[in-house]
């Protein structure tokens, strides 16, 4: 069995600090092969921040791939936005804004979605879509994944506007072999296949750690994929004892891409979708 923990949208500068223990101690003991941090580590990218979220990902023993979120560029230093977006977080954090992890089982692309002239609206370059499939032809192990801060899909309640280049980043990732795209950004949990791309499944992360929750627990996803293509999605949500699974989605890779394998129990605050209609 593979096993990856999805985080996102820390926002260390306005996050909950009696939090940062009790996820610390449900990673080490889940003891993920990979840990995913799918963007905005910091609330406004100050360098107090993003120590803290230096110090806060050291503390995880299993191997991290994170990619930047637009939190993570300046947003009240237009000069250093538009020049420089990406200096703090290579300084701290990683020096790749769009890292690679492989293993015999597992293949990892990040992708930086961030536009540095649009601050709430993302960008799927058509540079990335071909990287993406570039790299999963030189590694194309059995389970291949893709890291992005913002979602190539909104629910009709997003609130905020769509990323430039989805509808293309839909078509192309499935093409390249794609199966399965980690985002965050909205602040929910969301997981669901893509019509309209049924090779892609789409898993959304709700805020880890920030006091933002817009309607939901803090939370992150465990991803537990086994042999025969069956995936198995958790999400475990924060409560008065740590964090505890909340809601299980089981899917099922088959020949024309995944299906849902049965109900899923869903959990107060928490939201699933039956399909994701990217179009």
């Amino acid at each position: 069995m593979t096993r990856v923990l999805h985080l996102s949208d820390l926002h260390f500068g306005r996050s909950h600090p009696a939090l940062e223990a009790p996820l610390l101690a449900m990673i080490a003991e889940l003891a993920p092969d990979l840990v995913v941090v799918s963007g905005d580590l910091t609330q406004r990218a100050r360098v107090e921040q993003f120590r803290h979220a230096r110090a806060f990902l050291d503390r995880i023993s299993a191997p991290v791939l994170s990619v930047p979120g637009n939190h993570d560029t300046p947003l009240d230093n237009l000069f250093q936005r538009l020049l420089t977006p990406f200096r703090r977080y290579r300084r701290h954090i990683n020096r790749e804004t769009e890292p690679v992890f492989t293993s015999e089982a597992l293949t990892v692309v990040g992708v930086n979605t961030v536009n540095p002239l649009a601050w709430q609206q993302g960008r799927f370059r058509a540079s990335a879509r071909a990287r993406v499939a570039r790299v999963f032809r030189d590694h194309p192990a059995p389970l291949r994944l893709v890291a992005l801060h913002h979602p190539l899909e909104h629910g009709p309640d997003a609130g905020k506007r769509p990323m430039r280049g989805a509808s293309a980043a839909l078509a192309g990732l499935a093409e390249s072999g794609a199966q399965i795209v980690l985002s965050g950004h909205l602040h929910r949990s969301a997981s669901g296949p893509v019509r309209a791309a049924p090779g892609l499944l789409l898993i959304e992360a709700g805020t880890g750690l920030s006091t933002r929750q817009r309607g939901e627990d803090n939370s992150f996803n465990l991803l537990d994929w086994e042999a025969g293509g069956a995936l198995r999605v958790t999400t475990y949500a924060a409560g008065q004892n740590g964090f505890a699974p909340a809601a299980v989605s089981l899917f099922h890779r088959a020949e024309g891409g995944w299906l849902r394998a049965e109900p899923a129990p869903r959990a107060e605050g928490l939201r699933d979708r039956e399909a994701i209609t990217g179009t």
